[in-house]
Formats: C-alpha cells, sequence, structure tokens
C-alpha cells in the first residue's frame, strides 16, 4: 500500500516528539502532524485526513474516547488506534465502541506500536494479546452471569415489588417512574423468565432469595 499518514494526539510533548521519530524511523510510514487535544485534532485532521490517528486517552478537557466519535465525523476514512497506560479491558471495550480499530499500551514496545499501525492502516484491527485474553475472559463471564440471570438491577427492584403484592401504580410511586414505564419493566421481566402470572413470578423471586419466605 501506499505510505500510512499518522497523526499523533498525546498532551506530552516528549510522548509526540518520541512517537513521531519512532514512525519516522520506519519505511512506508510517516508522522504528517500532532496534536495535544482532543480539539486540536480536529483542525489535524481537516488538514491531512491521515490514513491513522494514534490517540491517547486521557488528555485536558475530556476523554480521547469520548472524542472518537466526533473525530471520526471529522475524517471517516481515518483509523483511530487508541494509545493507553490503561490495561483494563473495559477501556478496551469503550475504545473499540466508541469507532477505534485499535488499542495499544503505552508500555508496548515500538515493534508493537508499529505493528498496530500497520494493521489498522491496512484495515484490520488490533488489541495487546494479552488484553484481549482478559477482554474475552471478561465478556465470558458476563455472558455467563446474563445467562444465569438475565434480569437488569432495576428489573430487580420492579420484581421485587411484584413479588411483594405492589401495584404498577404503586411500583412506579417507590421508584420514581411512570405507571407506563412500570408496565414496561413488568412485560419485560414475564418476557425474559417466560412466566404469566405473578405466582410464577412469586417462586421466581423466592428462588434466587430476591424476596424471603414468609
Amino acid at each position: 500500500m501506499s505510505e500510512i499518514r499518522v497523526v499523533i494526539v498525546d498532551d506530552h510533548a516528549v510522548v509526540r516528539s518520541g512517537l513521531g521519530l519512532l514512525i519516522g524511523r520506519e519505511e512506508g510510514m510517516t508522522a504528517v502532524g500532532e496534536a495535544g487535544s482532543a480539539d486540536e485534532a480536529v483542525y489535524r485532521l481537516i488538514e491531512h485526513k491521515p490514513d491513522v490517528l494514534l490517540l491517547d486517552v486521557t488528555m485536558p478537557g475530556g476523554s480521547g474516547i469520548e472524542a472518537i466519535p466526533k473525530l471520526l465525523e471529522v475524517s471517516p476514512s481515518t483509523k483511530v488506534l487508541v494509545l493507553s497506560m490503561h490495561d483494563d479491558p473495559h477501556y478496551v471495550r469503550d475504545a473499540f465502541a466508541a469507532g477505534a480499530r485499535g488499542y495499544v499500551l503505552k508500555e508496548a514496545v515500538d515493534a508493537e506500536v508499529v505493528a498496530a499501525i500497520r494493521e489498522v492502516a491496512s484495515g484490520g484491527s488490533y488489541v495487546n494479546p494479552a488484553l484481549g485474553a482478559r477482554l474475552a475472559a471478561a465478556e465470558a463471564h458476563e455472558r455467563a452471569a446474563a445467562q444465569a440471570d438475565p434480569l437488569s438491577e432495576r428489573e430487580h427492584e420492579v420484581l421485587r415489588l411484584l413479588a411483594l403484592g405492589h401495584t404498577n401504580q404503586e411500583i412506579a410511586k417507590t421508584l420514581f417512574i411512570s405507571v407506563r414505564t412500570a408496565e414496561t419493566h413488568r412485560a419485560h421481566i414475564m418476557q425474559k423468565l417466560g412466566t404469566n402470572s405473578r405466582a410464577e413470578l412469586v417462586r421466581y423471586a423466592l428462588a434466587k432469595q430476591i424476596i424471603e419466605p414468609d
């Protein structure tokens, strides 16, 4: 492919300088611009329309992840590669949900950063292998938990009140929601649990220890 053009976004000048030198040493890759904030990055994107935006997570004025949708709106063809000190799988999930194509840790060796840039520039995605494994494990745990108990926290509150004999109107008043919302929660609960009566809801609530036996 043609030369990969990269814009570097980080609030630390020394980090931008180091990344610029790293990229400049690579064949077929060049740093065409840099920015110290997400707002400044908008102008660099308009100016350069780079292939890859190397974006820090923690910056002045807000999270880099939260800025991704706006940045992609300015330059939809640019691939966002998040560069972060956070090795929490939740950050990875949030970054990809926002539109990022890769997530690499700041502690990564130079070769990994370069490989990640090339991968996302070519249309692929990249996550540090160890971090990717942790993300997969976390998602598997969440899926298992959802299968074991499909109800949300709010639905648990509504179910408890239903099982205790409260009406939709009483539930709405207790939880500071509308009666329509209470009715919707009740319908969703019954659908998820495959129940057709209050008695079945009571049995489920007892089995899950959502309410205590009299």
